[in-house]
């Protein structure tokens, strides 16, 4: 039996296991053949399913993945004529909204968001999550990947699907069902999130709570990652619903319309709790300058009072023999009852002037 090479050093030099490529049908959650509005019986690979609609000359394949790697996503890539720019955006994810064209196919960049439960916005670490949804659509397919465990589509396939005549209308009609889809989450997640930022409020100015400025930081620092999320989307939109291109139908851009409204309510109302929280920021430091003005007049009080003892004892204390009332009978308790009289009028001034 040959033996294995050898480095100079004399140690065996092992042969690196080639990486096996994980097939693409197991980043595919969902694919589906539609015509006229209606589902095709029977399971398809990606490629299958095109072919099938093609031979037809009608209907359009819808293929959902999730976080698929690059070996995956290309295999999908070369199957439907996808860009390579476009495959590098949807394995890496991390993008801005946003909407591309390629030729005749649509490229659209969704970010999702999900509210995250918690106990106390005081203690939350985390208000809001993010994720990702991509949208390939041509002109017999649509194609979504998406990263992130909210980010699911089970549920607008089945909603799209008991609407046939929706289905009908083509690929597009995926396109806007996704879209509304997202942008009503939006609306969700920011009625729960003003819920937080009203409870911040009332925890600002009540007098008995004192509110920490890094709990205000957090959630606004949550609010500028959902608003980063959410507005950008407002340009895509926008172009969807423009007859420029001509690649979205006239009866679809009348429903991206509608989302673009809701978009913009949602966007609105982001930017409202974007300045609610800067005010809260501003509140929080004026409320913390005051109660610091009101500790020091209540040390300089107390200090004020200390200082008639300590100046009248430095006083005699300064050994002369001439001294007023040094050889007097009563000037020890005379001098005790002086202290004591100016120390209470002192304490009663301070005290009506609220600085005790």
């Amino acid at each position: 039996m040959p033996s294995l090479p050898s480095w100079p050093n004399g140690k065996s030099r092992q042969t690196p296991t080639p990486r096996i490529p994980i097939p693409a049908a197991r980043a595919i959650v969902d694919c589906a053949v539609y015509v006229e509005g209606a589902r095709l019986p029977g399971k398809y690979t990606h490629s299958a399913a095109l072919a099938e609609v093609r031979k037809r000359g009608d209907g359009f394949v819808w293929v959902g993945m999730h976080a698929p790697d690059e070996h995956q996503m290309q295999d999908v890539a070369e199957t439907f004529g996808l860009h390579e720019l476009m495959v590098e955006d949807a394995v890496h994810a991390h993008q801005r909204p946003k909407l591309e064209r390629y030729d005749d196919v649509m490229f659209l960049v969704l970010r999702t968001v999900v509210y995250v439960p918690h106990e106390s916005v005081e203690t939350a670490n985390e208000i809001v999550e993010t994720g990702e949804i991509m949208v390939f659509v041509g002109p017999d397919f649509v194609v979504t990947v998406r990263h992130g465990d909210h980010s699911e589509l089970a549920s607008v396939r089945r909603s799209l699907e008991q609407v046939p005549e929706r289905l009908a209308m083509g690929p597009w009609s995926v396109l806007h069902a996704i879209t509304d889809h997202v942008v009503d989450t939006y609306l969700s997640v920011t009625q729960l999130v003003e819920q937080d930022v009203d409870g911040m409020e009332e925890l600002v100015f009540s007098p008995q709570n004192s509110v920490a400025v890094e709990h205000i930081y957090l959630l606004k620092r949550e609010i500028v990652e959902l608003r980063r999320s959410v507005t950008p989307l407002g340009l895509p939109l926008l172009q969807l619903t423009q007859p420029a291109g001509g690649l979205v139908p006239k009866e679809i851009r009348r429903y991206f319309r509608d989302v673009r409204d809701h978009h913009t309510n949602v966007s609105e109302r982001i930017s409202e709790y974007d300045e609610v929280l800067s005010s809260l920021v501003d509140a929080a430091l004026a409320k913390i300058a005051v109660q610091q003005n009101t500790d020091m007049r209540k040390i300089s009080s107390w200090v004020a009072i200390a200082a008639v003892p300590t100046g009248i004892a430095g006083i005699y204390g300064m050994n002369f023999e001439n001294m007023p009332e040094l050889s007097s009978q009563y000037g020890y308790p005379m001098v005790l009852a002086f202290i004591a009289s100016v120390c209470v009028g002192l304490f009663f001034l301070f005290r009506r002037n609220n600085w005790l």
